[in-house]
């Protein structure tokens, strides 16, 4: 008899071991942490709303559906499952920005297209991101250099959506371009950072982001999680990576 799981696509992998410890800390540490910086920056996220609506009026926040994973649970075992939930982030667009040069882009970043990058950068870089986009707002342009973008995605770790820690959450039509060994970034929780932005922000191949994402997934532990969220204020403030 075929297990309930296997006939859906959507589960990507059974957990053999048992984690519950470690997944109980790693959400209370989500919890804590995520509620600390609520608490903290919350003026810093009160000037970059301002700054957002003076410069272009429209909504605060960009809402937008990613892909994710959840544990699920089934006679006493636990699997990933796929799951997709909407992402919250300062808006840092024109309203109604058409989406189809960041699908071009994400198409040959993920295919290794160096020449269709170049291409849509209007120059050769190393920074494997859309950095000449008119779609971004002065201010925005800002936040994205040094990440205050993501802030409002605190809201989705202390709702379970996401975790401090993990692999970024993808955008859909990225996850319909996948190769099926990608899909392995999909064992673990989406997180705000991850190994792979501490070790290679936006300057290596996506291949080699997501190997990065299936080590941190096979050697995460609860201090792995503490080492990376200490480290990831400094890649921030460096600004490697970003534009």
């Amino acid at each position: 008899m075929e297990a309930f799981w296997e006939n859906d696509p959507d589960f990507i992998s059974l957990v053999t071991n048992n984690r519950n410890v470690y997944y109980a800390a790693k959400r209370l540490l989500d919890i804590l942490v995520a509620l600390l910086m609520i608490m903290v920056l919350s003026p810093v996220m009160l000037i970059a709303a301002i700054a957002i609506v003076i410069y272009s009026p429209g909504p605060v926040l960009f809402v937008q559906e990613r892909v994710g994973a959840r544990r699920q649970f089934h006679n006493g075992c636990s699997y990933w499952k796929k799951v997709n939930f909407k992402c919250y982030k300062f808006r840092t667009m024109k309203v109604n920005a058409n989406p189809a040069v960041h699908m071009a882009y994400v198409k040959a970043l993920i295919e290794n297209d160096q020449k269709q990058m170049t291409i849509l950068q209007g120059e050769a870089t190393e920074t494997r991101k859309l950095i000449h986009d008119s779609r971004i707002t002065r201010p925005g342009a800002f936040l994205r250099k040094i990440s205050l973008d993501e802030l409002p995605q605190l809201w989705n770790i202390l709702r379970g959506d996401m975790s401090l820690v993990g692999p970024r959450p993808a955008i859909p039509y990225e996850v319909e371009m996948y190769k099926p060994w990608h899909r392995h970034r999909f064992e673990a929780q989406p997180g705000l950072t991850g190994l792979q932005q501490v070790m290679a922000r936006c300057s290596t191949d996506f291949d080699q982001e997501v190997q990065f994402d299936i080590e941190y997934i096979k050697k995460q532990s609860f201090w792995l999680d503490i080492k990376i969220i200490l480290r990831t204020p400094f890649v921030v403030i460096s600004t490697k990576g970003a534009h």
